[in-house]
């Protein structure tokens, strides 16, 4: 009888042993799934408004040719740019692409600082104030897809969720948006030199009036 109650109080202290282990299993588990999920969602809403900025594009780049028609190589780098877009299929290479074409865009805009009479143009201001509202939308959006990403990534990496992660397939994510260099480097102001003047010396006082003999 009481060799049945050691066995029996065995199995009941292992059974809950299995329990808390599964129990702690699913709730990483769990975890890892919804940080995983926010990564995706993230990265969905950066490809929204990048959508948004590739479709203003075009006609952007429409206006400016009728005033920049000289500008051919900055043309031909914006629909290179539009080609390395349509061809990307993974998140690398939509990166990679979407990369490029910031830097082509700020190429375009180089262009226009030589054409006052475009900045005038009421089109080339509208499509200017979208892209500049859109821009700001993607900075955000990418600040936030960063972050989902590093709350992923340190929940894979850290015990237990290492172990969780590596039993199920969850991999890190290596994808991140990086700031452009010029971000990076703070504007830098000169102050131009020129020769200051001597200080003029003050004219010495009058002599006074010579007193009449007496």
């Amino acid at each position: 009888m009481k060799k049945a109650w050691i066995i029996g109080g065995i199995v009941a202290l292992l059974a809950i042993i299995c329990l808390s282990f599964g129990s702690c299993v699913a709730g990483k588990y769990n975890q890892i799934v919804t940080l995983n999920e926010s990564v995706s969602n993230a990265w969905a809403q950066v490809e929204n408004v990048l959508q948004r900025r590739n479709d203003l594009i075009p006609n952007l780049v429409n206006v400016v040719q009728g005033y920049a028609t000289h500008e051919q190589a900055t043309f031909q780098r914006v629909a290179e740019a539009r080609a390395s877009l349509g061809k990307a299929t993974t998140v690398p290479q939509k990166v990679e692409a979407n990369n490029l074409m910031t830097a082509a865009l700020g190429g375009l805009m180089l262009v226009v600082e030589r054409y006052p009479d475009l900045k005038a143009n009421q089109n080339f201001m509208a499509l200017q104030d979208e892209l500049a509202g859109t821009e700001n939308r993607i900075a955000v959006e990418r600040m936030r897809y960063n972050d989902a990403v590093k709350a992923y990534n340190t929940y894979v990496r850290v015990f237990p969720g290492n172990l969780i992660a590596g039993m199920f397939g969850y991999a890190r994510e290596n994808v991140y948006f990086k700031a452009d260099e010029g971000a990076k480097t703070a504007p830098k102001v000169e102050f131009q030199t020129g020769t200051i003047p001597p200080a003029t010396a003050a004219p010495a006082p009058a002599p006074a009036p010579a007193t009449p003999a007496p």
